[in-house]
């Protein structure tokens, strides 16, 4: 009887193991994800060229289509509405937060060194860039780990024209 209840009691903690290690490798294919989006979001703001800057020779970003792309690419690649709130069947359950998102342009002296110290980030850009910082939480798979939530940092400087 003993070694009955002794199988059971280690059953169930292997199976709390196993789901806490199934928990903690679904969490790391989400903020992977979720910093790929990210990316590619500053990537498509700082590609949005200012043209009528461009016609006068000067490298500018629009910043209204800068920001209007970059939430367009991170609402496609993490499967958002318009408001950020995940669509069905998307990896996330809770709204994704914009904390920074951050045009530098063609008046700044570059290279230029963003320092963000609320969010521990520093990057520094040696042309016009875009500069994301959105706040993800993870939809937990099991109740056995504790919340978990990242400030997921991208930036992306304009590729110059040759």
């Amino acid at each position: 009887m003993h070694k009955l209840l002794l199988l059971s009691l280690m059953t169930a903690v292997w199976m709390m193991l196993l789901a806490l290690q199934i928990d903690g490798e679904m969490a790391v294919r989400t903020l992977f994800e979720a910093k790929r989006a990210v990316n590619r979001a500053a990537h498509a703001g700082a590609q949005q060229l200012d043209q009528d800057a461009l016609a006068a020779g000067i490298l500018r970003i629009d910043e209204a289509a800068a920001a209007s792309a970059a939430l367009q690419y991170l609402r496609v690649n993490m499967r958002l509405d318009a408001s950020l709130k995940p669509l069905p069947g998307a990896m996330l359950r809770d709204p994704v937060e914009i904390a920074v998102l951050r045009v530098v342009n063609a008046d700044t002296v570059f290279p230029y060194t963003y320092r963000n110290e609320t969010y521990n980030y520093e990057v520094t850009l040696k042309r016009p860039g875009v500069i994301l910082i959105a706040r993800v939480r993870y939809p937990r798979g099991f109740n056995v780990m504790g919340p978990v939530e990242w400030y997921v940092k991208g930036a992306a400087e304009l590729v110059p024209l040759h």
